[in-house]
């Protein structure tokens, strides 16, 4: 499902125009996106939480040369789900 789909679907089960549901959902993806950069974590309760993972510095080797080289420790966004979610993607058959 693409960005599209999503505002389309919103759309049509709320009986808002697409423009304002396009806006609406840019504007929530750009506080998620803001918010993890400055190192808060989003929480959505029943839905889940977006998260800053802390990755430490490793060593890691280019094997097509041969070299060692190191990777400094960095910030991941990440998404985990909450109980209930999950709960009910289990829930999906599979055929």
């Amino acid at each position: 499902m693409t960005k599209a789909d999503i505002v389309n679907e919103i759309a049509k089960r709320t009986g808002v125009d697409k423009t304002s549901v396009l806006s609406t959902v840019e504007s929530f993806m750009d506080v998620v996106k803001d918010s993890l950069a400055n190192d808060e974590n989003v929480y959505l309760r029943g839905f889940g939480s977006f998260i800053v993972k802390k990755r430490a510095q490793k060593t890691a080797r280019n094997i097509s040369k041969n070299t060692t080289i190191i990777i400094p420790a960095h910030n991941i966004p990440a998404f985990k789900p909450s109980k209930t979610f999950v709960a009910q993607v289990k829930e999906v058959k599979v055929d």
